[in-house]
Formats: structure tokens, sequence, C-alpha cells
């Protein structure tokens, strides 16, 4: 073998034993914490799936679907912020994904950021008209909305949708429950049924 063939294997070697990868290698790296992330998630080991999520959006800063499983890993460990700012970063990468924007509103409601809630909970509604949750979640967030005029028919038109969604999926239990909100509001708002 020539010099310059000794050369050449020498550092195609050193390339491939020390880390000067094509990027594909990278993501296949991402994808394997992403993997990882999953499998811990599914165990309930919502911490370690959470640094494994974190370890994979490292490899690839651009992969929706690890920024939305880490929010809802987040969300199992009750850290309410920590899943809002990955499911912003969600909607950020993929504006469309009406997943990712009604659970940034539910995850909102919680905060009591009615007014982002609001927002996000709008589109989703208005993209998915027999979605029974968006309709119940927004129809709280204008329930509880204080800055300016109260959006009294706004609440009772979401609240009277998601009943009527979920009695038609045969979810008596969550009727009921958004009945009771509904019912409430009606008093607040003096309307009569």
């Amino acid at each position: 073998m020539s010099q310059n063939g000794t050369f050449l294997l020498a550092a195609t070697t050193w390339v491939f034993l020390f880390g000067f990868a094509p990027d594909t290698w990278s993501q296949e790296k991402a994808e394997d914490w992403f993997l990882k992330g999953n499998m811990l998630s599914r165990q309930g080991r919502f911490e370690e799936a959470v640094d494994a999520y974190k370890k994979s959006i490292g490899r690839n800063p651009n992969a929706t679907v690890a920024h939305f499983n880490l929010a809802l890993a987040y969300k199992n460990l009750n850290k309410p912020k920590e899943a809002a700012v990955a499911f912003e970063k969600t909607v950020e990468l993929e504006p469309g994904n009406l997943d990712a924007r009604y659970s940034l509103g539910n995850v909102y409601n919680h905060l009591e950021r009615w007014e982002d809630a609001i927002a996000q909970l709008n589109i989703v509604v208005h993209r998915r008209q027999d979605d029974a949750e968006a309709h119940g979640n927004l129809g709280w967030a204008y329930y509880n909305f204080r800055k300016g005029p109260p959006f009294k028919y706004l609440v009772i038109i979401n609240l009277r949708k998601a009943i009527d969604l979920f009695e038609l999926k045969n979810q008596h239990e969550a009727a009921n429950s958004t009945r009771k909100v509904l019912d409430d509001a009606m008093i607040k708002f003096n309307f009569n049924k």
C-alpha cells in the first residue's frame, strides 16, 4: 500500500472512531434517546424520560415529537411550567399540530393563563369542531377570564357544545362534570336555562 493510501486509511479510521460522523448518525442517536424516553415513560419513570428526551432534543432540536413527549413527561411529573415551555416549542416547530395546541391550552388553564389558553383552544375548536374536551377547556378558560368584559355567551356556547359532544360519545361522567360548570355559569351570568 502506498504512503498516500495508508494516510487515507488512517484518516478514515480516525474519523470513524472519534466522532466526525455524518448528521444521520447523530439523528439515529437522537432516535435512540427518544425511544428510550418512550420506554421510560411507559414504565412511569418520568424523571428519567425527561433526561432521555432532552438528550434526544440536544442531538436533533427540530424533532417535534421529542418536544411533545418531553412536555407530556413534565405534565406527568406535575410540572406545568416546564410542560408549557416544551408544548410551546412543539407548536413553534409545527404550528398545525392540534394535539400540541390542545395540550398547551390545557396546561395554560392549569397555570391560570386564561388568555393564552383561549388563544390555543380557539384554534383547536375551529379546526376540530367535534372535540368535546377542547370545547370544555375553552369554556372553562372563558369562564375564568377576568381581563376586559366577560365572555358570557362564549362560555355558555362552548360548555353546551362540550356537553352535547360528551353525550354523543357516551362520556356521561364528563358531560355531568361540564354540566355543573355550565349551571354555575348560568347562575353567575344571570341566564335562564
